[in-house]
């Protein structure tokens, strides 16, 4: 049984840094994708960012370009997403995914397995 488990949100003041976990199991980690999508009440889920497993190649959305970085160790099955420089406008639930796709990532449709999500709320 495939596994998803995120960790790391919580409160933080506009300006600081949070860094979120995606513990995988039951699947070949470095053989997939992973991404992260966030999602605010009443909103659709929206791409965050995607590392690509075939190349190792990360993708971000424009929103928060220059202030997340993606990174993910095979070795321990856990993703990450470094958020600095957090906005309020960042707040939401988030979601780490995965798929065996390497192409159409900032689509939640091409994830095959999601985790439960974790909250990050930003006070401004």
């Amino acid at each position: 049984q495939v596994q998803l488990v995120e960790s790391g949100g919580g409160l933080v003041q506009a300006g600081g840094s949070l860094r979120l976990s995606c513990a995988a199991s039951g699947l070949t980690f470095s053989a997939y994708t992973m991404g992260w999508f966030r999602q605010d009440p009443g909103e659709e889920r929206e791409f965050v960012a995607a590392t690509r497993w075939t190349d190792g190649y990360t993708y971000f959305a424009d929103s928060v370009k220059g202030r997340f970085t993606i990174s993910r160790d095979n070795a321990e099955n856990t993703g990450y997403l470094q958020m600095n420089n957090l906005k309020y406008e960042d707040t939401a639930v988030y979601y780490c995914a995965a798929t065996r796709r390497s192409t159409l990532l900032a689509l939640t449709s091409s994830y095959e397995y999601w985790g439960s999500g974790t909250q990050v709320t930003v006070s401004s």
